[in-house]
């Protein structure tokens, strides 16, 4: 195990003189919500995706290639054919849907980074499973667990970040088959926000469960509380593996969130047509949902999907384009009709470095995400070249454009309407409104700063180093790092965790990546 994630406990005289000097750094609350959303069907269109979705239930099926959720399908009266292909009844998979809670209330370790998501109420969370990242220095490279270490410190000091989310990079510098233990450990030390659970294996997926109750003190508090999303994706078209669905079963029964989200890749693995590939997709998604409350009835679950839409022309996904947008506003719809909370994916981006078209991909995505009304908005921060790599300065950047998306989806304000309408007598025409107490006492909130935007004139922009954004970005990255303070974690606790990991490590054989091909 690296010094990094051992960890050490901070004290003394020095370590106190340097907390009080670093800033406290604010997460944003829990976004809620106001902007009109942006919904392209009308009721009688809604009701044709979920008729035809029911349809592909009913008639198609869907294969559960697992022979638990097999006979446990068997036993709630679903119909199965050719020994794993699931056909439900369109009854029963409304009876099952409507027992999801349609809000979800997560517990973090710093009780004061509690969130929530269902209804008007989002949250913003880093990318994940980036197997290279650009770092510090804007360099493509493989990542370390040091790397990842730093992206949960960079989440945690992020206020528009509300997770430290889990691989946020692969690390690796550790046997595959070690990660999960060592990515689990890293969201909890480095951050004190709520974060997500490795689905790799069911193992897996239980190994982080048990980390959780070390955490927060037993499998009691899991089973009334929230505090970690696992995330299992479906195999489309029309396919659920015994990988995903066992690492499902772990979380239902631990009573904890989980993503049911198929894999989406428009035109290649769904028809090449909007509505019909979400007609599809809903269905996939439907019988996920569906199946953790035939696990365990009121379980917490999300309705979700990874987007992307394939070049017809050389088979690569692409990010940022209309139909994807369409795409979610349609889903917003479908998931509010269930009324479920539903994930999307946030700030995709496909090119190959921080430039232009990155940052058009992401705010494109991003404003069609805020706009559809999604809860749950991951990887919100760093993902560039579809996902191969993060990007640090592209991590930076999201995040504060996520901040930016955060305000203007509160809405606008009304609550010092009266007293800043005053200030239009006060200094009549031909004035400016720059000393006016109302603007000193409003100024900082008033209108949206950004820190990695430069909007000086551009002879100013040259005394100050020509720098473009992904300079500053890197540049605001490194002293973040070096203001960071790890959040305090119980000794005992912390002692607990790392016997854990030890005991595991000691019982898993360690599986090189080199050897395999998962």
């Amino acid at each position: 195990m690296s010094a990094e994630s051992q960890g050490t406990r901070r004290g003394g005289r020095s370590s106190r003189r340097i907390v009080r000097s670093v800033p406290k750094v604010e997460m944003l609350p829990t976004l809620r919500r106001k902007l009109p959303l942006v919904e392209p069907m009308d009721q009688e269109q809604v009701e044709k995706i979920d008729n035809a979705s029911m349809d592909i239930l009913e008639n198609v099926g869907v294969v559960f290639r697992d022979d638990v959720a097999v006979q446990d399908w068997k036993r709630a009266g679903a119909d199965v054919r050719d020994g794993d292909r699931v056909h439900l009844d369109r009854g029963l998979v409304r009876e099952l849907v409507s027992t999801i809670p349609s809000t979800i209330q997560y517990t973090a370790r710093n009780r004061e980074h509690n969130v929530d998501i269902g209804g008007n109420a989002c949250v913003f969370v880093p990318m994940t499973g980036a197997p290279y990242l650009r770092d510090l220095d804007d360099v493509r490279r493989g990542p370390t667990l040091d790397d990842l270490a730093m992206f949960h410190k960079l989440s945690q000091m992020l206020p528009a970040m509300h997770s430290s989310a889990h691989h946020i990079v692969e690390p690796m510098d550790y046997a595959i088959s070690h990660r999960h233990l060592q990515i689990t450990y890293s969201s909890m030390k480095h951050s004190d926000k709520m974060f997500m659970g490795m689905t790799t294996s069911p193992k897996n997926a239980e190994d982080v469960l048990d980390m959780c109750a070390i955490l927060f003190g037993g499998d009691d508090f899991l089973e009334n509380n929230y505090v970690v999303t696992g995330n299992c994706n479906g195999n489309s078209p029309l396919v659920w593996d015994e990988v995903m669905l066992g690492a499902m079963r772990a979380f239902n029964r631990r009573n904890q969130p989980v993503l049911c989200s198929p894999f989406v890749l428009g035109g290649a693995n769904t028809p090449a047509s909007t509505a019909p590939a979400v007609a599809q997709l809903n269905a996939e998604a439907l019988s996920a949902l569906a199946y953790t409350q035939v696990v365990r009835k009121g379980c917490p679950a999300i309705y979700g999907h990874y987007l992307s839409t394939v070049n017809m022309s050389s088979g690569a996904p692409m990010a940022g384009t209309p139909e994807i947008s369409l795409m979610n506003f349609m889903i917003g719809q479908m998931a509010r009709y269930y009324d479920v909370p539903w994930r999307t994916s946030n700030t995709l981006g496909g090119a190959k470095t921080f430039d232009a078209q990155a940052g058009y991909e992401s705010a494109s995505t991003m404003m069609a995400v805020l706009l559809s009304g999604a809860n749950y908005m991951w990887h919100s921060a760093g993902w560039n070249e579809a996902g191969m790599h993060c990007s640090v300065a592209k991590f930076m950047v999201d995040a504060e454009q996520c901040a930016m998306g955060h305000r203007m989806a509160e809405g606008v304000r009304w609550d010092d309407f009266d007293e800043a309408l005053a200030s239009v007598s006060d200094i009549g025409p031909g004035g400016h409104y720059l000393g006016h107490p109302h603007t000193l006492a409003n100024f900082e909130r008033a209108f949206f700063m950004p820190e990695l935007f430069d909007n000086n004139s551009v002879e100013q922009w040259i005394a100050d180093g020509s720098e473009e954004i992904t300079a500053r970005a890197l540049k605001q990255a490194r002293k973040m790092l070096n203001e960071y303070v790890e959040p305090a974690l119980d000794p005992s606790v912390n002692e607990e965790l790392l016997a854990y990991i030890s005991r595991r490590e000691q019982e898993i054989p360690a599986v090189d990546a080199l050897n395999n091909t998962h």
